[in-house]
């Protein structure tokens, strides 16, 4: 019985034959396989290099934009020469963004707190008389009643949020002196500025002790 013609064998060793010859003859004249349809990965130093640039990029960024906001850099400013210059964002900008992050819940958006519960910072003698009374009051926290614009307050104890032992916010004297400076500035309120090296001051003297109550604080000028 004879073997089908396209299962014979003989024609696949012609067929690659031939595809060899071609091979030898394509290598002997310089040609190049064709590599078309294949997907070749870019040479790793490339890719090492742009890794190299997009992380440096995201910590450049990261320690440099300010944010974004435009407050932070004066362009008409140019840095003395051998010095380094680290943007800072404005205290009021700095400030709200505090307080929005941890007074917000408690004092509100509009500074009237809750009645009954948490005193308001809206025209509240604690927030435009003394200096020293409110960063003791901010960065050590309270415990006890505490009367506003004549209001007695008992519902939650003051926490405390300074850069000192047992805070729960631990924040530093920069962002101390910002929201206090900030509060005092919001609502209708015209108190003076608080300044980083007020709050670094208290806490040296005061040390890592524990939250004030009403009557102690009052005795503070």
């Amino acid at each position: 019985m004879s073997t089908p013609l396209h299962q014979d064998p003989r024609l696949d060793q012609a067929a690659s034959t031939d595809e060899s010859l071609l091979a030898a003859h394509d290598k002997l004249l310089g040609k190049q396989p064709d590599e078309k349809g294949r997907y070749k990965l870019p040479p790793l130093h490339l890719l090492f290099f742009f890794s190299g640039l997009i992380f440096f990029a995201g910590t450049y960024l990261n320690r440099y934009s300010g944010l974004f906001d435009p407050r932070v850099y004066n362009e008409n400013m140019l840095p003395p020469t051998g010095e380094t210059v680290v943007a800072k964002l404005d205290p009021l900008v700095l400030g709200k963004k505090q307080y929005e992050a941890i007074c917000i819940t408690c004092h509100q958006a509009n500074g009237l707190g809750l009645p009954g519960a948490f005193p308001p910072l809206a025209a509240s003698e604690w927030v435009t008389g003394s200096d020293d009374r409110l960063i003791r009051l901010v960065v050590y926290g309270m415990t006890g009643p505490m009367t506003v614009k004549g209001v007695l307050y008992n519902a939650a104890p003051m926490p405390t949020i300074g850069k000192v032992a047992n805070s729960q916010y631990n924040l530093s004297d920069d962002n101390v002196a910002a929201v206090l400076t900030y509060i005092r500035h919001e609502w209708g309120n015209a108190g003076a500025p608080i300044t980083t090296d007020q709050v670094a001051a208290v806490r040296s003297k005061e040390g890592d002790r524990k939250p004030y109550v009403e009557a102690e604080l009052l005795k503070l000028n």
